[in-house]
C-alpha cells in the first residue's frame, strides 16, 4: 500500500490502483531504495530487476543539477526533474512528492522521447494511464506522418509522370529518336556551352519511292531501321533527332575532325545503302549527309550552323546523292 498525506487524514491506494492512475511511478523508501514502480517503468527498465536498487544507482538527475541524496530529491518536491536510466538510457520527466511514510513518489512520463520508447519497447495504450492524452498525440503523429509519406509518394509520382510528359513531348514517338523541338533545345544549349561540336543534317534518298509502292507502313519501318543505324553508327553522348519526315540530324559533342566525321557519315552511308525487308519486300533507300562544325564560327549560331549543314546536305543530292559534303566557308566541297 502507498500512503499519501490529505487533508482529513492519510490517502492510502492498493498496488494495483496505482500501477493503473501512474504506470509510470517509482516509489522511494526512505532509505533511498526502489521500493516498487509502475509496470510500464518496469517494461522499459534494463532486465526490468528496479525494485531493491539504490534509486541514484538506478537513475541519475540531470536536472536539477546536484541531486544526489533522497535529502536533495525531498527539498525539489513538486519541481519538473530530468532522469535517464543509467543501464538503459531511457529519459523521462517528472515530479516527486513526499509520502506519509518519509519516502518519494514520483510520477514520471517520457516526455518528447515518447515515440521512440513506444517503438523501442512495443508500448501499447494499456501502458498509459487512462487519463494520458499520449495515446492520442501519438495516433496524431503517425496520422501526420501517414499523410506526409504519402505526399512524399504523390509528389513522387507527379515528378515522374511530369518528367515522363516531358520527354514524351521531346521524343519522336515513330522512332524513339528526340524530335525537332528537342534537337533545337540541345543546338541551343551546344552554341551557348562553349564546347566544340559538330552538326551532320541526313535526307534519305528514294523514301518517297517506298512509301508511294509499298505503303506507309513500309516506310515507318524504314525509318525505324534508319533510327537502329544511327545509334549503332554513333556515341551514347550524340544526339540523334528525327526533325522531318526522312530527315535527321545529328549532333556531335567534342567530335570537330572533319576526317572523322567523314568516316562516320561514310559508315551510316554504307550501312543504308543495304535494303531492308519488309513483308518479303526490299525495301531500297540512300542517305545524303551534310556536315558544319562549330570551329568554323567565331560564335556559333544554332540558324547559321543548322543552315550551313542544309545546304551542304542539297550539296551532296546535287553531286549524285548518297554523298556527304562538309561546309567550308564560301563554298562545299564534296568528299
Amino acid at each position: 500500500m502507498i500512503a499519501a498525506q490529505a487533508s482529513g487524514g492519510a490517502l492510502v491506494l492498493p498496488p494495483q490502483a496505482l500501477d493503473r492512475l501512474m504506470p509510470l511511478h517509482v516509489h522511494v523508501s526512505r532509505a533511498g531504495h526502489v521500493a516498487g514502480c509502475g509496470p510500464t517503468l518496469h517494461k522499459v527498465a534494463p532486465g526490468g530487476r528496479l525494485v531493491g536498487q539504490a534509486f541514484f544507482s538506478a537513475f541519475e538527475v540531470r536536472r536539477p543539477a546536484g541531486l544526489k541524496s533522497m535529502a536533495d530529491l525531498a527539498a525539489r518536491q513538486g519541481e519538473r526533474l530530468h532522469l535517464t536510466l543509467r543501464d538503459g538510457g531511457v529519459e523521462f520527466r517528472g515530479h516527486a512528492m513526499p509520502d506519509a511514510g518519509g519516502g518519494v513518489l514520483l510520477n514520471l512520463s517520457f516526455g518528447i522521447g515518447v515515440a521512440d520508447a513506444v517503438r523501442a519497447h512495443a508500448l501499447t495504450d494499456a501502458d498509459f494511464a487512462p487519463t494520458d492524452l499520449t495515446v492520442e498525440l501519438l495516433y496524431v503523429m503517425e496520422a501526420k506522418h501517414a499523410v506526409h509519406e504519402e505526399f512524399r509518394n504523390l509528389n513522387r509520382r507527379l515528378e515522374g509522370a511530369k518528367s515522363e510528359a516531358e520527354a514524351l513531348a521531346l521524343t519522336d514517338t515513330l522512332t524513339g529518336l528526340w524530335n525537332r523541338r528537342a534537337m533545337d533545345m540541345a543546338l541551343a544549349a551546344m552554341c551557348t556551352g562553349g564546347k566544340a561540336f559538330a552538326l551532320m543534317h541526313l535526307d534519305l534518298d528514294r523514301f518517297k519511292t517506298v512509301n508511294d509502292s509499298l505503303g506507309h507502313a513500309a516506310g515507318d519501318h524504314v525509318l525505324r531501321g534508319v533510327a537502329a543505324v544511327l545509334r549503332q553508327e554513333t556515341r551514347a553522348n550524340d544526339t540523334l533527332a528525327r526533325v522531318g519526315g526522312d530527315e535527321f540530324v545529328i549532333l556531335l559533342p567534342g567530335l570537330t575532325d572533319l576526317g572523322v566525321l567523314t568516316q562516320v557519315a561514310e559508315r551510316i552511308i554504307g550501312q543504308l545503302d543495304r535494303p531492308f525487308s519488309f513483308d518479303g519486300q526490299e525495301c531500297r533507300i540512300g542517305v545524303s549527309v551534310g556536315v558544319s562544325t562549330s570551329l568554323l564560327y567565331a560564335a556559333p549560331d544554332a540558324a547559321t550552323i543548322l543552315n550551313d549543314a542544309d545546304q551542304a546536305l542539297y550539296t551532296a543530292k546535287r553531286a549524285g546523292r548518297a554523298q556527304v559534303v562538309i561546309h567550308q566557308p564560301a563554298r562545299h566541297h564534296g568528299r
